[in-house]
């Protein structure tokens, strides 16, 4: 059963593992000609995900999958979903960012979007901006919260600086087992500014499904070595892994995820067998 926790200082219930929708880089070409390759699978494999009770849901304007998320929660309870997009940081200028945020809203055909997030970094000056406009989008209506995506530690304190009335929500890193930098400074800041944090990558691109260590930990428990790289991230409180949403079967198992735990001793030997390096 999926387990749900509290997303940053968002007051609706989240479910612990996510499902992301970044396919491929040819998929992002082909959509912009509205090739929507293996459209059904992807639709059929999020419908499977909210089934089993996972909602929070990841897309960006530049996936090419708005669409396919559109259509995947048709006929879903909207406010027992929780829904980010991202925003292009050539798109960042106040009305251009309005613009695109509802042509994001549009092609989601929902009224809002539970996070807003800005891809990556730009200019000092563009990121005050948007800041600005984030927040007159929030008291629009049209976001709930404001997040950032691949930005360090001083991006975001930066940018966090320009909010007058709100905070950054959500931040949005690679974060997996091989990949722990993230260790050294944003995840203790997001966990001292309750800010959720959106693990993307956090199977390393497939390179842990097949791991023999995490295989060795995950026979002893009855479960799959994909399953512990994300039960391992679980362990903190403020993480939330987005694994893509591609394959009906592969969903499943990830939203299984909740159904067992991992020992101190499972922990450590993992902790061990990868220490990010100061």
């Amino acid at each position: 059963m999926v387990k749900y926790r509290k997303f940053g200082n968002s007051i609706k219930k989240v479910s612990e593992i996510g499902m992301g929708t970044y396919y491929d880089p040819l998929w992002i070409l082909a959509s912009r000609f509205k090739w929507l390759r293996g459209k059904d699978d992807k639709i059929k494999a999020l419908k499977a995900g909210v089934e089993s009770g996972v909602n929070l849901i990841d897309t960006a304007e530049i996936y090419g999958s708005e669409p396919i998320v559109a259509e995947a929660i048709n006929g879903y309870n909207r406010e027992e979903l929780f829904i980010s997009t991202k925003v292009l940081p050539y798109h960042l200028k106040g009305e251009v960012l309005l613009k695109s945020l509802k042509s994001s809203l549009k092609r989601l055909r929902t009224k809002y979007v539970d996070v807003y997030l800005i891809h990556w970094h730009a200019s000092e000056e563009k990121i005050r901006e948007a800041m600005l406009t984030m927040e007159e989008a929030m008291e629009m209506g049209l976001i709930r919260m404001i997040g950032l995506s691949n930005f360090n530690l001083t991006q975001i304190e930066s940018a966090r600086h320009y909010l007058k009335k709100n905070d950054i929500g959500a931040v949005q890193l690679e974060y997996n087992i091989f990949n722990r930098k993230a260790e050294n400074d944003i995840l203790p800041f997001c966990e001292k500014n309750n800010i959720a944090f959106m693990a993307y990558y956090p199977l390393a691109h497939g390179k842990l499904t097949n791991n023999a260590a995490l295989a060795k930990i995950a026979k002893e428990i009855g479960v799959t070595p994909a399953q512990i790289a994300l039960k391992w991230l679980l362990r903190n409180p403020s993480v939330f892994p987005i694994p893509r949403a591609s394959k009906v079967h592969h969903v499943l198992e990830n939203s299984k995820v909740s159904d067992f735990e991992l020992d101190q001793n499972q922990l450590n030997k993992l902790d061990l067998l990868y220490k990010q390096p100061e």
